[in-house]
């Protein structure tokens, strides 16, 4: 057996017994001058150089001497700027005037929270913060993503990860200002918020980690959503050796196309002063759709189960006399035919991408047919385009301006189909979107996995890559379907097994109560009903090839 060599014996004296060191009187002179040595060597170490500073062990409680010596480390390109211990239930966000206790923070145990700041450029100013237990740890990494512009560090994510015994990791991607503003006239700012940011955090992440517990994850995973999933996906494409295993949701796969097609989405709403739709017939139009498709599975649940395959046809709600909530005028049918169709140049009626919203996300058309274009997309074109923030988006130009973003979103590109690197590691990609996405078009995540699948073999799905599609729910979650389930534990079924879960049980709930459970399928199998049994219950379908 291996001896604990005497200066790693010492260090750890120092950390995990301070109170015992300071408390003694008889330690001599030669002891106290090797404990001041210790102390200065802590706070100079390199991250990413091993040292014992507390035992490699989950149910070791760290002492604060532990967490406060990393204030001092040195990173590349980079500084820590906080390093404090935070009791069993304090958290409270910066800014936030709630007390802990009003918090969804009030579970967390007692953690390390390291805050730094990255500069991998002249022009990075890339904010992380990495929490780690203090007892309890599981020995991994759970790094968690943005929505929208992010600029923000993702605390109730964090807390999420850290309650289930994670260390965790987020970064504002660069910036802290709302919206876009930051890419104007900052290319290397719009690259950290693509793809460099979240890299350089899961690097320093994985070294602060390994210098906090004296041994570095066993498996570091990444949990995102919307930004998020697009996040994981370019990780995995991009940087392949970050994370084992990533958790993508609702992804924009090639976000610069995505935001051209929003605001020609939104153009063709307002291509007429009477072709807008107004948000109270959505209810009206919302009810038309399930009535033509929602029992074509079988299961009349106020849900629509495949989408893609519902023909509704809105010219069903003429106004047969004067226009009222419950029809639609000659222009309005049009447009709302339109909501379901591939979105097209209005030049050349070339067209620019498959579907953006599908039957049954009629209640949160507002999103990208509201009376403004979708302030995401209009921001890519103020400050990345056109570098102005007094741009009006009634001057785009399809024909033009979608290309034009393309170009110029250096940093933002769409991720390669080529994951072969991913997964030759054993890496696991676990993707899911909602069928009534108001954001994201579904068609992004199916097409995205089938161009994956034929570019690494069919053999891939199912053992690295695996997408489940959720009826009836909309971006990330809400809305009629069962939108509750845990994607880290389908994640840990994958790696214990080696195999995609069959199925993924859902819940729908209503005022905190569950009234509904679901399989969510591996796509391109469905939930299908047995015939017998409440259909509220998960037990009575099975998982099967589509229609």
């Amino acid at each position: 057996m291996m001896m604990e060599s005497a200066a790693n014996r010492r260090a750890r004296i120092v950390v995990e017994f301070p109170p015992i060191i300071t408390a003694c009187t008889g330690i001599g002179a030669d002891m106290q001058m090797q404990n001041s040595i210790l102390v200065a060597i802590l706070g100079i170490f390199a991250i990413g150089v091993g040292f014992s500073a507390a035992r490699h062990d989950s149910a070791q409680a760290l002492a604060p001497a532990a967490c406060e010596t990393l204030l001092t480390s040195i990173l590349k390109d980079g500084r820590v700027t906080s390093a404090t211990i935070v009791a069993p239930g304090a958290f409270t966000p910066p800014g936030s005037n709630a007390t802990p206790a009003s918090q969804p923070y009030a579970a967390l145990p007692a953690f390390c929270r390291i805050a730094a700041t990255l500069t991998p450029t002249s022009d990075s100013d890339i904010k992380i913060e990495v929490w780690m237990p203090l007892n309890g740890w599981n020995q991994k990494l759970q790094a968690v993503g943005n929505g929208g512009w992010a600029g923000t560090i993702s605390y109730p994510a964090m807390a999420a990860a850290l309650v289930k015994g994670y260390a965790t990791a987020s970064t504002d991607t660069g910036h802290s200002t709302p919206g876009a503003s930051f890419a104007m006239n900052h290319p290397e700012k719009l690259i950290d918020y693509g793809h460099r940011a979240v890299h350089e955090m899961t690097v320093q992440a994985k070294a602060i980690v390994t210098a906090f517990y004296g041994g570095g994850p066993k498996l570091s995973l990444w949990s995102g959503c919307s930004t998020g999933g697009r996040q994981g996906v370019i990780e995995a494409s991009k940087y392949p050796a970050d994370y084992d295993a990533i958790i993508a949701g609702a992804t924009p796969v090639a976000s610069p196309r995505l935001h051209g097609v929003r605001m020609q989405f939104n153009r063709m709403v307002h291509r007429t002063p009477g072709s807008y739709i107004p948000p109270e017939k959505y209810p009206a139009i919302h009810d038309a759709a399930l009535k033509a498709c929602d029992a074509l599975d079988g299961v009349k649940d106020g849900v629509i189960d495949q989408p893609d395959r519902c023909s509704f046809d809105p010219s069903a709600m003429h106004c047969k006399a004067d226009d009222g909530p419950s029809c639609l005028t000659p222009s309005q049918v049009e447009t709302a035919r339109a909501m379901y169709g591939p979105v097209k140049d209005p030049k050349t009626g070339v067209t620019l991408s498959f579907p953006m919203l599908h039957p049954g996300s009629e209640l949160n058309w507002a999103t990208l047919a509201g009376p403004q274009p979708y302030l995401i997309a209009s921001e890519a074109y103020r400050y990345v385009v056109f570098n102005d923030p007094a741009w009006d988006p009634a001057s785009f130009d399809a024909s033009t301006d979608i290309a034009r973003l393309e170009r110029q979103a250096v940093g933002i590109e769409p991720p390669s189909t080529n994951l072969k690197p991913f997964f030759s590691r054993g890496g696991k990609l676990l993707m899911y979107h909602g069928w009534a996405d108001q954001q994201v078009a579904p068609l992004n995540s199916t097409t995205y996995f089938d161009a994956v699948v034929k570019e690494s073999g069919k053999d891939a799905a199912g053992k690295s890559i695996a997408l489940y599609l959720v009826p009836g729910m909309g971006h990330c979650q809400g809305g009629a379907g069962t939108d509750a389930f845990d994607k880290v534990a389908a994640m840990d079924e994958w790696i214990s097994t080696g195999a995609a879960p069959k199925q993924i049980v859902a819940s729908h709930r209503t005022s905190g109560a569950t009234d509904r459970t679901r399989p969510l399928c591996q796509y391109p199998q469905v939930a299908k009903y047995k015939g017998s049994g409440s259909t509220d219950d998960a037990s009575n379908f099975v998982c099967a090839a589509g229609r």
